[in-house]
């Protein structure tokens, strides 16, 4: 089978190295000057588009050797967390909050196995509040890295003026 990913070098000094996707014909910087370590890129991503079933199963192995709580933590550890930092009735709120039935969908999921389906499904059921903390959670196992990637984008927050109304 012909590989997708090919490497290339650009310049003179200091040369670049590049991944190329076959298919496509576009270029994405590889941001090293060393040969082994843009070979090895290069051939992670040929593995990844050859075996996709795995891919998950694969970073989960990476993960588990960089953090071993990553196999075991769950939505409602997060809750747990939160709530332990906070004191009066902003606990009161949380504790609260944590008990929403709309979290019950998410509440015993790996946080690495979460997609942005399931968050879809919790905001379905729940209300404004619910949105409101499920951002924050998500915001918190974002800021202790223990999610690798964001689930949730950024608030797409539209502002204008009264006076360009």
């Amino acid at each position: 089978m012909k590989s997708r990913y090919r490497l290339i070098r650009r310049g003179c000094r200091k040369a670049a190295f590049y991944c190329v996707d076959t298919l496509t014909g576009k270029r994405t910087s590889l941001k090293t000057a060393d040969e082994r370590e843009a070979r090895q890129i290069v051939e992670a991503n040929n593995n990844a588009t050859r075996q996709a079933a795995m891919n998950l199963q694969i970073a989960q192995v990476y993960l588990r050797h960089a953090d071993p709580g990553v196999a075991t933590r769950t939505w409602q550890y997060v809750f747990e967390q939160v709530i332990s930092t906070k004191t009066g009735s902003t606990r009161e709120r949380w504790e609260y909050a944590a008990r929403d039935g709309a979290f019950d969908l998410i509440r015993d999921c790996k946080l690495v196995e979460t997609s942005a389906g399931h968050f879809l499904e919790v905001l379905k059921r729940g209300s404004v509040s619910t949105n409101v903390y499920l951002r924050r959670a998500h915001n918190f196992a974002m800021g202790m890295h223990w999610l690798p990637w964001p689930i949730l984008p950024k608030l797409q927050v539209e502002w204008r003026s009264e006076r360009s109304v």
